[in-house]
């Protein structure tokens, strides 16, 4: 299972985390749903940073799983915003397992995530719209 070395994620690089063995299966596989919430956390930080505020996750579509995730990997998520509704963001999430014990990159699963925009009673309002004077970097932590 050799990687393409041509691959490269879509996207912004929005989490990194080490697959420990607490989040694996008994067959010492991470656990899907260990990775799905990462992938919700990567689409939260992307969401809430375009939105200006806080956002939830209202649904998952077209979850593929290409590749086992294992202890020790590296787990990078990626995430491109696709649409931006009145209330809504559709985000591209892809998870990509750096292999240390290989020296490979990987993706191993993607799907799309849609969240809406919630005002401090958790009803849906408006993305703002985009600032066009807002710099695409990260802030300075």
């Amino acid at each position: 299972m050799t990687a393409d070395p041509q691959a490269q994620p879509r996207g912004t690089l929005a989490t990194r985390t080490l697959a420990m063995p607490a989040d694996a299966n008994p067959s010492g596989d991470i656990f899907g749903g260990w990775v799905l919430s990462q992938m919700d956390i990567a689409g939260g930080i992307t969401a809430t940073r375009r939105a200006h505020g806080r956002c939830a996750t209202v649904a998952v579509d077209a979850m593929v799983f290409h590749r086992p995730v294992y202890v020790g990997d590296v787990l990078c998520t990626y995430a491109d915003i696709i649409r931006i509704g009145r209330t809504s963001i559709a985000i591209h999430i892809e998870a990509w397992a750096l292999r240390a014990r290989h020296g490979e990159r990987v993706k191993v699963t993607e799907g799309t995530f849609t969240l809406v925009a919630i005002d401090d009673a958790g009803r849906p309002r408006p993305v703002p719209p985009e600032d066009p004077a807002a710099s695409p970097r990260e802030p300075a932590a």
